[in-house]
């Protein structure tokens, strides 16, 4: 499996237990869509690998404690903190109207009412209070709440991305 087809899911941030658990830290609302996670590839120096899921429980808000297959001790499981965690992009849900994950629309075309083409979509920006579309616009970013009221159509047939910005939000970024 090739990285550009991998979606990376989060991270090894420690053990857990004595029998090999990990704690992910993890994008909790993509795994809470995802119906059986069997496996998943962790970055170990450079090449990506696969390990299969013995047992996978949510934690506190964005972790949750994993048993991997044949990892069953501290040391096994202490050797894989710290590795970037990926799944196929194939097994993420698919996203309907103005839901949005990251992997899927970076590099789409974001379209103002107003502005006309304002740029391209970096990344999805996940705060606390909401999400945000992260635009590059000539090396400028702009941010843009992901909510119904802007955003007004995904074209994932064209790549495009519909917004209808609030006066003055996109001139903020653009001044100075």
């Amino acid at each position: 499996m090739k990285q550009d087809e991998l979606f990376q899911l989060g991270k090894i941030v420690r053990t857990f237990g004595t029998k090999g658990e990990v704690i992910f830290q993890i994008d909790s609302e993509i795994l809470s869509r995802i119906k059986k996670l069997e496996s998943v590839y962790l970055k170990i120096n450079e090449s990506l690998v696969p390990f299969f899921i013995e047992l996978i429980q949510p934690k506190a808000k964005g972790q949750a404690m994993v048993k991997f297959l044949d990892v069953d001790s501290t040391d096994d499981a202490s050797l894989l903190a710290g590795c970037d965690i990926f799944i196929p992009i194939a097994i993420l849900p698919k996203q309907k109207g103005t839901q949005l994950f990251s992997v899927e629309i970076e590099g789409y075309t974001v379209i103002d009412a107003n502005h006309g083409k304002t740029g391209t979509v970096r990344t999805v920006l996940e705060m606390p209070q909401q999400a945000l579309l992260a635009i590059d616009f000539n090396g400028k970013e702009i941010l843009v709440p992901i909510v119904d009221e802007i955003v007004k159509k995904i074209d994932r047939k064209t790549k495009t991305i519909h917004i209808e910005a609030p006066e003055g939000l996109i001139e903020l970024y653009l001044e100075g």
